[in-house]
């Protein structure tokens, strides 16, 4: 497994973290704009100003590093092309699309670096609230406010001395809280809310969008993510770091093994988000 050495990290480190405040802003721009210029991809999913403008940002911003990026909005990459990358950045530049066209302020920018398939760091940034969520390997899980700190120019020492660590929640009552999508609420995902209902007293669902919901769920807002419908790895690499260094499994319900990425198929599993026993 490639490990950067202590400069080195950080300067990866703070690459990702600028290009996602970067990012967010560009997207916060259009957002109150209402320029959202709305097209639909082929899998019928929208594409927006916003995810285009977010993914040029974040490739330039991360384009010394000269490590791969493999991002939601770029081209499309086979197997044969980057099976051989130990080290790459995965990279969701408007990681729900759907709530940001819906004035929803619940989407967030996802970066993160992965090496031999799993996450060696994660940032999620979400720009309308202005909370930036990260993850290291091996260090822990933080949340930082942009209100709070002026993220673009924050060193790293300052920025892990400023930051609260994850989880920063801690649950005073017996409710039991699903975590769950808008968009994504099928029958599958039901039949597993009702069976839950059955087992388990004082069940509550919320609806979060776009992967806010592993970030709250890190930072102890919640007892139980469950997804059964289609993922892509960008959809997830960020955010499994931020819940793995805060505590948290997320598991491929086929095996009950971590998520693993740059795969052959950029397809996750099914998986479920629980904490670690």
């Amino acid at each position: 497994m490639y490990i950067p050495d202590k400069d080195t990290f950080v300067e990866l480190f703070q690459s990702a973290f600028r290009a996602a405040i970067t990012a967010g802003k560009r997207i916060l721009e259009i957002y109150e704009s209402d320029d959202f210029q709305v097209s639909m991809k082929s899998d019928n999913s929208p594409l927006s100003l916003a995810d285009k403008d977010a993914h040029n940002i974040i490739k330039k911003c991360l384009v010394n590093s000269c490590i791969p990026v493999l991002s939601e909005e770029g081209r499309y990459l086979q197997f044969e092309e980057r099976k051989s990358w130990d080290v790459l950045w995965i990279v969701d530049p408007l990681d729900g699309t759907r709530q940001f066209i819906q004035k929803r302020d619940e989407f967030t920018v996802n970066i993160a670096m992965i090496t031999t398939g799993c996450p060696l760091f994660g940032v999620i940034y979400a720009p309308a609230i202005h909370d930036m969520y990260f993850g290291i390997k091996d260090v822990g899980s933080f949340k930082i406010n942009a209100c709070d700190a002026n993220l673009l120019s924050i060193s790293f020492q300052d920025l892990m001395r400023l930051a609260t660590k994850l989880p920063s929640h801690t649950k005073t009552d017996s409710t039991y809280t699903v975590l769950a999508s808008y968009n994504h609420l099928n029958d599958k995902t039901q039949e597993y809310i009702d069976r839950l209902k059955k087992e388990r007293r004082n069940v509550e669902v919320k609806k979060i969008g776009s992967s806010l919901k592993m970030c709250m769920l890190a930072d102890g807002i919640g007892d139980v993510y469950a997804r059964f419908t289609d993922t892509y790895e960008w959809d997830t690499a960020a955010a499994q770091s931020i819940l793995e260094n805060a505590g948290w499994n997320i598991v491929s319900l086929e095996n009950s093994k971590p998520l693993v990425y740059n795969k052959e198929s950029l397809l996750n599993p099914y998986f479920i988000c629980e904490k670690m026993k």
